[in-house]
């Protein structure tokens, strides 16, 4: 494939029936598409279906968008759910990050490398620390002072912003706040939130300190997409590694920001690739 096709991505869910795999493939043979990557999986147990399909239309292809239409409602008269992508199309991101730095550097030097297919469009936070390296990067940097007293005012405010750059997924870059279900709602789009430790252990406040405590023999860092009850949304990434009875909390949290980064910026490219599919609380991806 030439580096400058577009390809389209479909990510696809439904009851399972027979013949799924071979009336995909056979739609887009019939119309002359060229198939780049396949992929698929049967839940056993809920004898759901998943498959990822990506490729090429037809040359010439003017029209992407009419491919698209025409496959949702190939797809539909299966009963199947499915979610489409333009290779072409580059999700804009909204980072939210307060006064730690170490995922936001990751993501906008994943994003300029081009490991990260996207455009970070601006970093908002509720301090006014990350100013200057944001300013370095060049990605616009937005204050949004959060208090107790001013949350909701503070969270429309934000919406707000959202709204005005066209933002298509807020990634939570280590910012120290709970977005509201209010918030999660209105907006309607992705947030990606990284959480550091291997959930369901440690969920909330401090869970270095809450490992330390308990003595874990490894600490971990989750990706989630973020809903309406705290640290317990769809997980797509996680790792962990290994510590001891040697390792104090400072140990734990410069060994923890290494996992951090590097999960959080694989679960958003993964997500950018539409290779994440959420159904209830469990995701599978297509890595």
């Amino acid at each position: 494939m030439s580096a400058s096709q577009n390809t389209i991505t479909a990510l696809l869910s439904g009851t399972d029936q027979p013949g799924l795999v071979a009336k995909m493939s056979g739609w887009i043979f019939e119309r002359g598409g060229n198939i780049i990557h396949a992929d698929q999986h049967r839940d056993m147990e809920a004898e759901i279906f998943f498959q990822r399909i990506e490729w090429t239309p037809a040359e010439p292809q003017d029209d992407f968008q009419a491919e698209v239409d025409a496959f949702q409602e190939f797809t539909s008269g299966l009963n199947m759910k499915v979610d489409c992508k333009l290779s072409s199309k580059k999700s804009r991101v909204a980072v939210f990050v307060s006064r730690y730095d170490h995922c936001l550097h990751e993501l906008i030097l994943g994003q300029r490398s081009g490991e990260l297919s996207c455009e970070i469009d601006c970093v908002i936070s509720n301090h006014p620390d990350m100013a200057e390296a944001a300013e370095q990067y060049g990605v616009p940097f937005i204050h949004v002072s959060v208090t107790p007293d001013t949350k909701n005012q503070a969270e429309k405010q934000q919406l707000e912003i959202l709204k005005d750059r066209n933002i298509d997924v807020v990634v939570m870059a280590r910012y120290m706040q709970i977005l509201s279900p209010e918030f999660l709602q209105a907006f309607g789009k992705p947030v990606i939130n990284i959480h550091h430790s291997f959930l369901p252990a440690f969920a909330g406040g401090k869970p270095y300190h809450q490992a330390h405590q308990r003595g874990v023999k490894l600490i971990g860092a989750t990706a989630h997409y973020a809903t309406a009850v705290l640290d317990d949304g769809p997980i797509i990434q996680q790792d962990v590694e290994r510590v001891s009875h040697r390792h104090t909390v400072e140990d734990l949290v410069v060994r923890g920001r290494m996992l951090e980064r590097r999960v959080l910026a694989q679960a958003l490219r993964w997500h950018l690739e539409n290779r994440v599919l959420v159904y209830g609380r469990k995701t599978v991806v297509f890595d």
